[in-house]
């Protein structure tokens, strides 16, 4: 096992008995009640403070990924709160477990391909043609396309876009989604929906935000949601119905005991 090295550091915080320091200022001088929350996620996580115009931009993706419904996380969610109610911070975390490559955290993805598009240089829909047929090939998903509800187009992907735009935030990770869009199109030969995934992917990359802490905006937003879900849970249970239905939904095909299926 490798020792630690000897001078490890942390350039994130410190504090004196006096205050808090972040990123070099005075939490209670300079941060609280200057900084919005946004301002302040942006700022602690990258180290600077965000323009009016990036602030719109990274205010509007959080908001569009709060909340979708009896998701996977919000199910996950309400059902350990039901179980372990002591613990909130348990059933947020569970909820939190599912923000994957399936569901919220498909933004890390899709900036994953649009950083390939970017860096390979040469004219983008070339590029995005490329990637287009390597997931048409090997039958694969394009991270950041397609949506089971939202058809033809995700109404919260539009809207990011839109607010790019009229921030004059949209740069060349909007183009490069935009070119990718195409050829996805293109390529399955059919019109597959640029979900909010993807234009998130695509607004962040234009703030400023890597595209390997991309999914830990997407942790941040959802957070919030699954409290919202915690709230519920407490005022209107839904743990029962859940459970419930899941078992009529999937019923036992097991072995029967002798004498055949027993009545519940």
């Amino acid at each position: 096992m490798s020792s630690l090295p000897k001078n490890q550091t942390t350039g994130i915080a410190f504090s004196t008995a006096e205050d808090v320091f972040v990123r070099g200022k005075s939490l209670t001088k300079e941060l609280i009640g200057h900084l919005t929350f946004t301002e302040m996620i942006v700022f602690q996580i990258l180290g600077r403070r965000p323009s009016p115009a990036q602030t719109r931009v990274v205010d509007a993706c959080l908001v569009a990924l709060m909340e979708h419904g009896l998701t996977p996380s919000a199910l996950a969610t309400r059902l350990v709160y039901s179980s372990a109610s002591e613990a909130m911070q348990a059933a947020v975390a569970a909820g939190l477990l599912a923000v994957g490559s399936r569901f919220v955290g498909t933004t890390d993805d899709c900036g994953q391909l649009l950083e390939r598009m970017l860096a390979a240089g040469g004219h983008l829909d070339d590029q995005a043609r490329v990637i287009a047929r390597e997931h048409h090939g090997a039958k694969r998903a394009v991270p950041g396309f397609g949506h089971p509800l939202h058809k033809p187009d995700d109404p919260r992907a539009l809207r990011l876009l839109e607010i790019a735009r009229d921030e004059g935030v949209a740069g060349a990770h909007v183009a490069a989604v935009l070119a990718l869009s195409r050829a996805v199109d293109e390529v399955y030969g059919k019109h597959i929906t640029l979900n909010v995934t993807g234009a998130i992917a695509a607004a962040l990359g234009d703030c400023g935000v890597p595209r390997e802490i991309l999914r830990g905006f997407s942790i941040i937003a959802r957070a919030a949601g699954l409290v919202g879900h915690v709230h519920e849970e407490q005022q209107r249970p839904a743990m029962r119905a859940i459970w419930e239905t899941a078992d009529q939904a999937v019923p036992y095909d097991g072995p029967l005991p002798a004498g055949g299926h027993p009545k519940k």
